[in-house]
């Protein structure tokens, strides 16, 4: 990524991950939204406690930000068991993964995020460990090599992933739950904030919190990260309580509009309209002409963009909407100004 979005919804610094631990819900009960996935968690986990049993493997998908990690470290308290918590690119090698599977307590919870990024050789080694609770493996070499089949404790393995489509078929038949994370609704993250602003000892009116939720693209790590901005703008240029004004005047600064669409936004949209007549046009022409990496526009960019339908993903390539434009207050009429001009603001 070639840069730090303020509206990335993926973490920008391990020091905002250590403040975002401090505002995690620590029970489902006091976890907001995503209803549907916390009421079938619930029946699980109450299920899986009156049979004495550790819970079944558990796959959470959907995109960054939604509250994979935090549910996760929710379902090891409510299982009161412990959580291991490693990442499919820092387990490079079988050995890697042999010592943690090999520490493991029954009932025990192993968190593997970014699953899909899993080295085959791992993810194999991961398959017996899954069904049968054994693993084997080889030491020594040629002649000398030996197989050792080693038992393991029953433990429940909760992989994370921002790209379901890149785990492997018999990867993904081995979990017994699977679970879609959404982009949440502007209800659900109004409640997010007014929950950390209490966490924080923000005086945060209802109107605030709904301006913030407005523009957090419907994640609540970027909802936080929002707040954190008007916390800081506040301690400096105003006191007391946090009103719209105070939101709007930070987050401007911030280059943030109404709608949480930023200046690289506004830009991927202007290259679409300015230069390829609204499009279609490959994700690496635009790429090219913002001096972006296509990796970054896919991942940050467009998920956004798509869900709001200011854009259109087809086979020939990506396209605005032009029946949407209207509603964003965005010309679509090319002129020699900057690209960022295209945008105007009622």
């Amino acid at each position: 990524m070639s840069r730090n979005k303020i509206v990335s919804s993926k973490a920008i610094s391990p020091e905002e991950e250590r403040w975002n631990v401090t505002l995690r819900p620590q029970t489902l009960s006091e976890f907001i939204g995503q209803k549907g996935v916390i009421e079938k968690l619930e029946i699980s986990l109450a299920a899986s406690k009156k049979r004495g049993e550790p819970l079944e493997h558990l796959l959470l998908y959907g995109p960054p930000g939604l509250g994979k990690t935090t549910l996760a470290h929710i379902i090891s308290k409510e299982m009161e068991s412990k959580i291991f918590v490693t990442s499919g690119p820092s387990l490079e090698r079988s050995a890697d993964l042999m010592g943690i599977l090999t520490n493991l307590q029954k009932g025990d919870i192993l968190f593997i995020d970014e699953i899909h990024r899993l080295p085959v050789i791992v993810e194999e080694f991961l398959y017996p460990a899954m069904e049968d609770f054994k693993v084997d493996f080889v030491v020594d070499k040629g002649a000398y090599a030996k197989t050792l089949n080693v038992p393991l404790k029953q433990f429940t393995l909760i992989g994370a992933t921002t790209r379901a489509g890149f785990l492997s078929a018999p990867l993904r038949e081995r979990f017994g739950l699977s679970y879609h994370l959404d982009f949440y609704a502007p209800e659900d993250l109004v409640l997010i904030v007014q929950r950390s602003a209490k966490l924080l000892s923000m005086d945060l009116i209802p109107e605030a919190a709904l301006a913030i939720a407005r523009r957090s693209r419907g994640t609540p790590r970027i909802a936080n990260r929002l707040l954190r901005r008007v916390r800081d703008f506040a301690e400096v240029r105003a006191s007391g309580q946090i009103r719209i004004s105070t939101v709007e005047e930070s987050l401007k600064i911030e280059g943030i509009d109404e709608w949480g669409l930023d200046e690289l936004d506004k830009k991927y949209i202007s290259v679409i309209l300015q230069h390829h007549d609204g499009g279609p046009v490959g994700i690496e022409s635009i790429a090219a002409t913002l001096n972006e990496e296509s990796e970054t526009l896919r991942e940050i960019v467009e998920p956004y963009l798509l869900k709001i339908g200011l854009v259109s993903r087809t086979r020939m390539g990506r396209k605005v909407n032009e029946s949407t434009l209207k509603q964003f207050n965005i010309s679509t009429q090319p002129s020699q100004k900057a690209q960022g001009d295209l945008f105007s603001q009622s």
